[in-house]
């Protein structure tokens, strides 16, 4: 018959692994069993150690996070960790979970600044940097109410005011504009402040002005290569955004104006230096670059003051005066030429001003 030539479908089955039963004797090798093998009980010369490469400092470990050696990413975590740590004395638990709002304990916030985080954000980092953000260290911003030490690659930074950290690849960072005044604390060399605050505003990481608030905040101003580096940066700042002015003006098809003339009355005072003039619409373009700077505590009120009177001069005289910063220029350029044409479509419906001198800045 050709059933009885089929295999029955429990024999096709695999067989169960065996499970051990409970109160066997363990699986694992014996001395007995070691030595019925050949392999012979020698006791060790010495003290065990390392190999060679595995004391780095990389290699060590932070305490109260991950045991053994971090890589780099594990190492963030590792190092966010440490200073997320209950302080002594409190009941542990299930430490806090961060929450988009930072509704956690304020006790136990903490971030990745300095060099390592500038990393994080994709900044380049090359020369003393580089150096910095090289080695097997990263630095933790906590408050400083915080009691906790700096360990093997951990380094403490605390602060009185705590921005809002940044998930980037999920490790809590601080904002550049922190990030920077952090790396900045670490450097001495005025060349190497300078260009990485330079850098950051050339290539659009942050603003000037967000930036030397920061600084300011950090207590930073007063170093003489940071009040150096900040001579630089608002050059730098000027200086690029006059570049875009002049790729706005260029992309967005609008008519080519004066650049960088003074506006003065016929034998008379001078109105004031502007960036841009279009004499027919009597439409001004000044770029807004200031910034307070450190030792003259009423200087953003008497800047504010001159430009509020330097904008009504020329609105007595029928003549529009548009403030651009740099920080639209960058991010809505688009919008702010949509601005200009607006300003200069209108002039038709208004009143026509009066007649001023166009002279080279």
């Amino acid at each position: 018959d050709s059933s009885l030539l089929c295999r029955p479908r429990f024999l096709s089955r695999p067989r169960a692994p065996r499970v051990a039963r409970h109160g066997a004797a363990p699986s694992w090798p014996t001395p007995r069993k070691l030595r019925a093998r050949g392999i012979q009980h020698r006791p060790a010369d010495g003290p065990l150690r390392p190999r060679r490469g595995l004391a780095a400092p990389a290699a060590r470990r932070v305490p109260a996070a991950f045991p053994g050696g971090p890589r780099r990413r594990s190492g963030l975590h590792a190092a966010v960790r440490y200073a997320r740590r209950p302080p002594a004395g409190r009941a542990r638990g299930v430490p806090a979970q961060p929450t988009s709002e930072e509704s956690r304990d304020p006790g136990t916030v903490a971030m990745i600044t300095g060099p390592a985080a500038l990393a994080l954000h994709g900044f380049p980092l090359e020369g003393p940097v580089g150096s910095l953000a090289t080695a097997e260290r990263y630095d933790v911003l906590v408050p400083r109410t915080r009691r906790l030490r700096s360990t093997a690659f951990v380094r403490i930074v605390r602060g009185a005011e705590l921005p809002v950290p940044q998930q980037v690849t999920g490790v809590p960072t601080a904002p550049v504009t922190r990030a920077l005044a952090d790396t900045v604390a670490e450097l001495s060399d005025a060349g190497a402040v300078t260009r990485l605050l330079g850098r950051a505003v050339r290539e659009g990481y942050c603003g000037t002005g967000a930036l030397l608030a920061e600084l300011r905040r950090c207590g930073l101003m007063n170093r003489p290569c940071v009040l150096d580096a900040m001579e630089t940066l608002l050059r730098e700042d000027r200086g690029v955004a006059e570049e875009r002015l002049y790729r706005m003006v260029e992309e967005s098809g609008l008519p080519d104006p004066a650049w960088n003339v003074e506006l003065r009355l016929p034998q008379g005072p001078s109105l004031g230096t502007v960036d841009a003039y279009w004499p027919e619409q009597a439409v001004a373009v000044e770029l807004d670059t200031r910034v307070h700077r450190p030792g003259e505590a009423h200087e953003p009120d008497a800047t504010w003051t001159e430009s509020a009177r330097k904008r009504e001069r020329l609105e007595l005289l029928g003549i529009t005066l548009l403030h651009l910063t740099p920080r639209k220029l960058r991010d809505a350029a688009e919008q702010q030429s949509c601005v200009v044409r607006t300003a200069l479509l209108t002039a038709a419906d208004r009143e026509p001003a009066a007649y001023v001198e166009v002279l080279p800045r």
